[in-house]
């Protein structure tokens, strides 16, 4: 990978990874709701759930929605009901927490996990992969696409929740913490709409496509 292209890639982790979604919502009323310190595993599952997925795309899984496109809808719906639970949690908490027992914040694993129902998450590995993959590249490039992003992407999900703790003293009132947690639920739920409804049929790429090797595919990857 040429300095240019890694350059071009960063720039697209970057603005991918910190631009607003499921992820950046979730991780500033994380941060508003239970602050940094409780959010910090959240951050860190969200950075290591991407750097797999781009692990996962670059040595072929591609191939397998492309031999069953089921499995792309069933991932796509069971994701949509998923945020929406989501949010409705979001939308339903009344309290600012820091040792609520039954209130927790995402663990790693959870965090990890969401990113294979986060149609945000599978846009940007795809467009990782396929963009930024050099023709006749090694097996050496993958992985260093997947820890671009995760060395990329926890900067910028650490800011999310950061400006969340920072909101905190200004959500002592009930009232406001409501609003400010019933508007993280709608942005959320407004976050999954374009994925839903505009890209939410399976890419149509042949497995030569996705491998290490193939020629580079201009992807532009959902920013909203």
């Amino acid at each position: 990978m040429t300095s240019e292209l890694l350059l071009a890639y960063v720039l697209f982790c970057f603005a991918t990874a910190g631009t607003p979604g499921p992820n950046n919502m979730m991780l500033l009323a994380s941060g508003a709701n239970f602050g940094f310190r409780r959010t910090v595993l959240h951050i860190l599952g969200i950075s290591c759930g991407l750097g797999f997925m781009v692990l996962c795309m670059g040595f072929g899984l591609g191939s397998v929605f492309k031999a069953f496109p089921v499995l792309h809808e069933i991932l796509r719906w069971v994701g949509a009901g998923y945020m929406l639970w989501l949010a409705w949690k979001i939308g339903t908490s009344d309290k600012v927490s820091d040792r609520e027992a039954a209130s927790r914040p995402m663990t790693f694993l959870q965090a990890a996990a969401f990113q294979w129902v986060n149609p945000k998450a599978w846009a940007m590995a795809l467009g990782a992969v396929t963009t930024y993959a050099p023709e006749g590249g090694s097996w050496t490039i993958v992985p260093l696409l997947a820890g671009t992003f995760m060395l990329v992407g926890a900067p910028c999900s650490a800011a999310w929740a950061g400006f969340g703790q920072g909101l905190r003293p200004f959500l002592d009132r009930p009232a406001v913490l409501r609003t400010f947690n019933v508007t993280m639920a709608v942005l959320l739920v407004v976050s999954l709409l374009p994925m839903i409804f505009e890209h939410g049929k399976p890419p149509r790429l042949d497995a030569r496509d996705l491998a290490i090797g193939a020629p580079p595919i201009v992807v532009t990857p959902w920013r909203g």
